[in-house]
């Protein structure tokens, strides 16, 4: 009896597991169902789900720092005071020169060397094998000195023979036999012979001395005949006959003639003999308004013809030369501190001498920061777009340290200001400017922006201090510096 109950509760057991089989399917389709459904869109919505996000404004953060404003340029080491050099005139002959050896074709026998540095009676180079000396002195050589020749130019050749060694006994400026004596010996010392007459000059004098002695003889011969007629014109051999008035006015007519012929060959030899003696001759001295200096460039070689420029002189002193942004200019004075340094990294310091646009010395304020009083909202640049015209600023270098006797570029920066202590500060792209003028930046609070007014101050390097006015900014908020 106990099988057929068994049989039934298998058939009920079993048609529980398909019902439940059966619930299963139910649920796992309809759960299908839900999510196909769920993930189904419109190409309205497909469209919108791959838009980016609405941009937010790009924003920075309030630094609290130090300060340093520079003006930085790249620049180029010269030489200072470059000068055109030339002769102002054929050099001499020499005391051992033939007769025609002042006129003869002038020719360069040494040339001179670029890069030398030039002290005072140095010889520059030699023409005809005659020496061309280097003098101290504003007045270029434009003349031949010598006896009797007066001027700024004779006084700056006496004051330099003094500085030589060589007194001239005096510096008023007139060349005097002291002045002869003293240029001789100064040439002597060099190993070379001063100008001295020259064939033509003696023979000059000598056919003047010459005059002078005809016309003495003239005169005594023409005293001579003075007083009364001879005895063989009276017939009597011990009684001279007296002199008619007539005799007597052309005797005096004649002693007069001879004398003035007397004075006038006095008078040609005196002026001769005032310019006769010891000369420098024009292209034998060269007067530089600096020494010593330096032979940048030279322009002959041996042979040529020195008449045209024979090279560039230049001051010892190093220099740098800058071109920088007008804006940048505006900030430089006379006496400020610049760093040099060269590509390998090596430094100098230097001082800013002029500024082009003539803020030299004469504005001695060292007043650096820049304020800005109008800055455009589109862009920081705008601000510098004043005068962006590049302006010549020369640096000289007292001590050159690795520059000297280089021709090199350098990195140039100049200290123009710094700020007391640290400060908040913002970059330049953070300042607005207000409907009435006044400065403003705008700080980010999550999805909102307020706009602080402030004062600006120094800016250095597209970052500018701030100050709040009026209301409050710390460091670490943000600032919008674009949308």
């Amino acid at each position: 009896m106990s099988r057929p109950q068994e049989d039934a509760s298998s058939r009920i057991g079993s048609g529980r597991r398909r019902l439940g089989v059966v619930v299963s399917a139910v649920v796992l389709v309809g759960a299908g169902g839900w999510f196909a459904g769920t993930q189904v869109q419109s190409p309205a919505d497909a469209a919108a789900s791959h838009r980016a996000p609405k941009a937010g404004p790009v924003t920075v953060s309030v630094v609290r720092q130090s300060l340093t404003a520079s003006v930085v340029a790249t620049g180029s080491v010269e030489f200072a005071s470059p000068r055109p050099l030339s002769l102002a005139g054929p050099v001499g002959s020499g005391a051992s020169a033939g007769a025609d050896g002042e006129g003869a074709e002038q020719r360069v026998t040494k040339a001179p060397v670029a890069g030398t540095k030039i002290k005072e009676g140095d010889v520059l180079m030699t023409v005809n094998g005659r020496p061309v000396f280097a003098l101290g002195g504003a007045v270029p050589m434009y003349r031949a000195l010598g006896p009797g020749t007066s001027g700024d130019d004779v006084t700056q050749l006496q004051k330099a023979l003094k500085r030589l060694g060589f007194d001239p006994g005096g510096t008023g400026g007139t060349y005097g036999q002291g002045t002869a004596t003293a240029v001789a010996d100064w040439y002597k010392s060099k190993g070379y012979d001063a100008q001295e007459p020259s064939p033509t000059d003696q023979q000059q004098l000598g056919s003047l001395e010459q005059a002078v002695s005809a016309a003495q003889e003239a005169l005594l011969t023409t005293n001579s005949g003075a007083g009364t007629a001879s005895s063989s014109e009276t017939g009597s051999s011990s009684t001279p006959a007296p002199q008619s008035s007539t005799d007597k006015q052309v005797h005096e007519i004649q002693v007069k003639s001879a004398q003035k012929a007397l004075d006038l060959a006095n008078g040609a030899l005196s002026s001769f003999k005032a310019t006769y003696g010891t000369k420098v001759p024009a292209g034998e001295v060269v007067f530089l308004p600096k020494l010593p200096a330096r032979l940048d460039k030279v322009s002959v070689k041996t042979g040529d013809t020195p008449s045209a420029q024979i090279g560039t002189v230049t001051s010892s002193d190093v220099v740098v030369q800058a071109a920088v942004p007008g804006t940048d200019a505006q900030l430089l004075r006379h006496g400020m501190t610049a760093q040099l340094t060269t590509a390998d990294g090596k430094s100098a310091q230097g001082t800013v001498d002029v500024v082009a646009d003539g803020s030299d010395s004469s504005s001695g304020t060292d007043s650096a920061a820049t304020t800005p009083s109008t800055i455009d909202d589109t862009s920081a640049s705008d601000s510098a777009a004043d005068s962006t015209a590049a302006v010549q600023v020369r640096i000289t270098v007292p001590e050159p340290g690795p520059l000297a006797g280089e021709a090199a570029a350098v990195k140039v920066t100049i200290k123009v200001g710094a700020s007391d202590g640290k400060v908040l500060t913002v970059p330049m792209a953070a300042i607005h400017t207000s409907a009435d003028g006044r400065a403003r930046v705008k700080v980010a609070h999550g999805d909102f922006v307020t706009d602080v007014h402030v004062t600006v101050g120094l800016s250095a390097a597209g970052i500018v201090e701030v100050k709040p006015d009026g209301g409050t900014l710390e460091a670490g908020e943000r600032v919008v510096v674009g949308e």
